[in-house]
């Protein structure tokens, strides 16, 4: 019984591994089938990438830009290269849209960095050109294979390069207005009037050597953007410089910053219009002799000029000021009296130093300076001090309405 059980658990064995086999067998076949398949599909022709030029399309190279934009261009080829090679490796793989996800797509994002950076490159010395990055980084494919592997030059076109220089040759000059200081120079701001002067004359060399330096960059709004535009700015500052310089001892005078700050280009070349090195005698104040006889303005001499003429026997170093008493009508606590005498003392310091500034600061600042730099800041000090002894006195019993208000505003005593 026992081996009447065992034949047939061997003869089983025997079919199974038949089975086996045939399975195997079958497989196998199966795989050849496949690789036949495969090997058929190479045989028929690799797909290859089919790439827009762009070497065609770039118009004028100017020659900084020409070692970069030949760069580029190999790049591009190199980009169609690997591409063709992922596509020869990868037979078979990934489905239907494999070569688009894993292949053109990727390449459209190289290619588009790539054109941008042409663009680029050609900007930093002409206009930049939209060379359609968007549209010439897209490839199609060669189902069939075939196509041009390196459709890009492996240099720049000469044609291209002339027309580039073409468009830079010509340098042309800095032309600035001149600055004319029409009113009586302070001997105080002399020195610093042609300081100023001649940094304006500084500032137009310094603008030219840039033009010089940068020709063929940048395209048509460079000069105005990286030039005129900053030397606009500078003229406008140190014009501005020399009105304060003259308004620190004299009416400040308006030179007409804004207008004569503004330069413009010479294309032509020459005509750069030089500043003074120092202030003309017909602009300095010695008897202003240049201003055809202006019998108001005749025999003036250097201190007379400095004089701003509304304000003689204001700001001449005679005048005082005339400040209001401060009188407490009020019972001032034991505790508050010593900070209350300090406060009445600090009152009339003050009044002495606003004299002082007057006298030391004769014929300084036009017809504003003393109620600017004098009057003004006494009557913020006395409306603190005031306000103090009210508030001294507040501590200690009720606080008193001194009129801090009308009490700390003085007047000149002329």
């Amino acid at each position: 019984m026992k081996r009447y059980q065992s034949y047939r658990s061997n003869a089983g064995g025997s079919n199974i591994r038949r089975w086996r086999v045939a399975g195997v067998a079958g497989v196998a076949v199966a795989v050849v089938s496949v690789g036949l398949g495969v090997a058929a599909a190479a045989e028929n022709g690799v797909p290859t990438v089919n790439c827009p030029t762009v070497a065609d399309k770039l118009g004028a190279v100017p020659a900084q830009a020409q070692a970069e934009i030949a760069r580029n261009l190999q790049l591009l080829n190199t980009q169609i290269q690997e591409a063709n090679t992922r596509i020869a490796n990868t037979q078979g793989q990934g489905g239907n849209n494999f070569i688009q996800n894993a292949i053109l797509g990727p390449l459209k994002d190289k290619r588009f960095a790539t054109i941008n950076r042409m663009e680029t490159a050609i900007g930093r010395v002409l206009d930049k050109p939209n060379l359609n990055a968007e549209g010439l980084s897209t490839c199609s494919l060669n189902a069939n294979g075939g196509g041009n592997a390196s459709p890009e030059p492996a240099n720049v076109p000469a044609a291209a390069v002339s027309a580039g220089a073409a468009a830079v040759a010509n340098v042309g000059t800095i032309v600035c207005p001149n600055v004319v200081i029409n009113v009586a120079i302070p001997s105080q701001a002399q020195a610093e009037i042609d300081r100023n002067l001649a940094l304006l004359q500084t500032q137009i060399n310094e603008a030219n050597a840039r033009l010089k330096s940068s020709v063929g960059q940048g395209g048509k709004n460079f000069v105005q953007n990286a030039i005129l535009g900053p030397l606009k700015d500078k003229r406008f500052a140190t014009i501005n410089r020399m009105e304060t310089a003259i308004g620190r001892n004299a009416a400040k005078p308006n030179l007409n910053a804004e207008g004569l700050s503004t330069c413009s280009l010479n294309a032509a070349g020459g005509g750069a219009a030089a500043e003074p090195t120092a202030a003309p005698t017909t602009q300095a104040p010695a008897g202003n002799a240049g201003n055809n006889g202006n019998a108001g303005n005749a025999g003036n001499n250097q201190a007379a000029a400095s004089r701003n003429t509304g304000n003689v026997g204001i700001n001449d170093g005679t005048a005082q000021v005339d400040c209001p008493d401060v009188v407490i009508n009020v019972a001032i606590p034991s505790q508050a009296q010593a900070e209350i005498d300090r406060n009445l003392a600090l009152l009339q310091t003050q009044i002495n130093e606003a004299n002082a500034r007057i006298k030391s600061t004769a014929f300084q600042g036009g017809v504003n300076f003393i109620n600017n730099a004098i009057l003004g800041p006494l009557a913020d000090k006395r409306f603190a001090t005031i306000n103090r002894m009210e508030t001294a006195i507040g501590r200690n019993a009720a606080k008193p309405n001194l009129n801090a208000e009308g009490l700390s505003a003085c007047n000149l005593n002329k």
